[in-house]
């Protein structure tokens, strides 16, 4: 398998590669209206960035409130670990920060993934873009 890097950056670092990742899996792959997949956030939120041989692959982000989003791997490259790696590393960074829990508005048939990871789902379903996803939390450290 070729080496796959992962790490924290910002949005005025990599917003390209950032931006590339986003629009493919989310704008055009999952047919989010653009303009609900961009937003002020970027800004303040740390993200994670996943690359293989200089290509962006992977990418997230995590908020100054605690809320993790915008988790998203190219179709050809799932199935290799990268989501739990840049999860990992959001919830390792959500520790160093202090916060005490983290959530996230999951996908329905993404759930299984966060539960390995100890999120717990809060209250119903609910449409956000067009797709079902559930509240999920968990503690941190």
């Amino acid at each position: 398998m070729q080496d796959i890097d992962v790490f924290l950056t910002t949005w005025s670092t990599d917003r390209p590669a950032l931006q590339r990742v986003r629009r493919a899996v989310f704008i055009e792959e999952q047919q989010v209206p653009e303009e609900e997949e961009w937003d002020d956030d970027d800004l303040v939120c740390v993200h994670v960035l996943a690359v293989r041989n200089r290509e962006p692959i992977g990418t997230g982000r995590l908020s100054p409130a605690g809320k993790i989003g915008r988790l998203a791997v190219m179709g050809d490259c799932r199935r290799m670990g990268i989501g739990s790696r840049m999860l990992k590393l959001l919830l390792d960074d959500a520790a160093h920060r202090g916060m005490a829990s983290v959530y996230l508005h999951a996908q329905v048939q993404a759930m299984a993934f966060y539960e390995n990871f100890g999120f717990v789902a809060e209250g119903a379903e609910f449409d956000e873009a067009g797709i079902p996803h559930r509240r999920m939390r968990r503690s941190v450290g």
